[in-house]
C-alpha cells in the first residue's frame, strides 16, 4: 500500500503544482492585441481549440486536462475576450473562468434626447430597436412611469456594456439609475410641491437645456415656477425644438413658434406632455428647489449666461441690447425675443 500511496502523492503534486506553475511562469509576448468572442454554450474543448488556433494559449490538451479534474469545464463564461501584452496560458484561462469580458463604455452627456441615445448605443445595440423600445407607452409603464416614452428617464452617465448585452439591458440599466437618483427626499419634495414625477422631470429637462452655466439653474427653475403659478407661457425655445424631431435642422425659425404643437410652449400653457431631454441630477434638484427670486424673464448674453428680470420692459431692454443689436451686427433675420 505504501508503495502506491507515494506514487500518487507525487502525481497530485506534479498535476496541481508543478505544471500549473510551469503555465504560470511560461509567458509570451504577444505580438498584437487578440480578440476572440465565445458563443454562449460551446463546450470545452471547442473553446480551447479556437484559443489555440488564435495562439492564445500553447499547452491546449493540458488545459483540457486541468480543466477537467478540477471539475471547471463547464465553468467558461461567453463574451468576447481580448488579450495583449505578456501572457501565459493560465492568465488566459483564469480571463475566461472568470467572465473578465470586454465591456464598451457608453457615456450618456446630460440633456441628451432619446433620438440621440439612440445613435450612441450602436455599439452594444442597434440604434432602430433602441428607439423603439424607448419609445414605447407599454414599456414606461412597466417602470412606473406614466408617459409616453421613457424620454426624461435614461439617465445620463457613464455605463459599460458588454457586446453580448441588448438594448432591453441597456435601457433597464439606465432606468435603473434613474430611480436610484430619484430618492426618498426627492419624491417627498415633489408631493410636498404638488407635482408628479413625471411634471418634475419635464420641468428638469427644459431647465437642462436652458441652463447652460449649471449655477444659473435654480434661477432658471425660479422663472419657470413662477411663470407657471401665474398661468403664463413658458416661452422655451428647446420645447419647440424638440416638436420638430428628429427632422429639425438646426435652424429655429418665427414660424415655427407660430405653429401650434402640444410642445410649442408660445402657443400652450404649462410643461409640454413629456420630457424634451434625460436631465441631470443638479437639474431635477433645481427643479424641485427653485431660487426664491421673483424673476419672470430672462434672456441669454451670449456668453452660456443669462439676465434675469421681473418687468417686460426691463426684459425688452435686454433684449434689444443682447439679442437684437447682436442680429443686426451678424445680418441674422430669424432672431427671437427670449422669454
Amino acid at each position: 500500500m505504501k508503495r502506491l500511496v507515494i506514487p500518487s502523492i507525487i502525481i497530485i503534486f506534479l498535476l496541481f503544482i508543478l505544471i500549473p506553475v510551469f503555465l504560470i511562469n511560461e509567458k509570451r509576448e504577444l505580438p498584437e492585441k487578440v480578440e476572440i468572442v465565445i458563443e454562449r454554450g460551446r463546450a470545452c474543448s471547442y473553446v480551447l481549440n479556437e484559443l489555440r488556433e488564435k495562439n492564445l494559449i500553447k499547452h491546449r490538451l493540458i488545459l483540457h486536462f486541468l480543466l477537467k479534474i478540477s471539475g471547471k469545464s463547464k465553468g467558461i463564461k461567453a463574451g468576447e475576450y481580448e488579450f495583449e501584452g505578456r501572457i501565459s496560458d493560465i492568465d488566459v484561462l483564469k480571463k475566461i473562468l472568470k467572465g473578465e469580458v470586454k465591456k464598451y463604455p457608453l457615456t450618456i452627456p446630460e440633456g441628451s434626447n432619446i433620438y440621440q441615445i439612440a445613435k450612441m448605443v450602436y455599439r452594444v445595440c442597434p440604434s432602430d430597436n433602441f428607439l423603439s423600445l424607448a419609445m414605447s407607452p407599454d414599456i414606461a409603464r412597466r417602470y412606473g412611469i406614466n408617459s409616453s416614452s421613457l424620454e426624461g428617464f435614461l439617465f445620463p452617465d457613464t455605463y459599460f456594456f458588454e457586446k453580448s448585452d441588448n438594448c432591453e439591458r441597456v435601457i433597464d440599466t439606465m432606468v435603473k439609475r434613474f430611480f436610484k437618483e430619484w430618492s426618498p427626499e426627492f419624491r417627498e419634495r415633489a408631493e410636498e410641491m404638488g407635482m408628479s414625477m413625471e411634471e418634475v422631470i419635464t420641468l428638469a429637462s427644459i431647465i437642462e437645456k436652458e441652463a447652460k452655466v449649471k449655477e444659473e439653474a435654480p434661477l432658471i427653475s425660479a422663472v419657470f415656477h413662477n411663470r407657471l403659478k401665474k398661468n403664463m407661457f413658458l416661452q422655451a425655445d428647446p420645447t419647440v425644438i424638440y416638436g420638430l424631431l428628429p427632422e429639425f435642422d438646426g435652424n429655429l425659425k418665427k414660424e415655427h413658434l407660430k405653429t401650434p404643437g402640444p410642445y410649442n410652449t408660445y402657443r400652450r400653457k404649462g410643461l409640454p406632455p413629456t420630457p424634451i431631454c434625460n436631465p441631470g441630477k443638479n437639474a431635477i434638484y433645481s427643479a424641485l428647489y427653485p431660487a426664491q427670486v421673483p424673476y419672470l424673464y430672462f434672456v441669454s448674453k451670449n456668453d452660456g449666461t443669462h439676465v434675469f428680470t421681473t418687468s417686460l420692459k426691463e426684459h425688452n431692454y435686454y433684449v434689444e441690447i443682447y439679442q437684437k443689436r447682436g442680429e443686426r451686427r451678424s445680418g441674422n433675420k430669424e432672431g427671437r425675443n427670449r422669454k
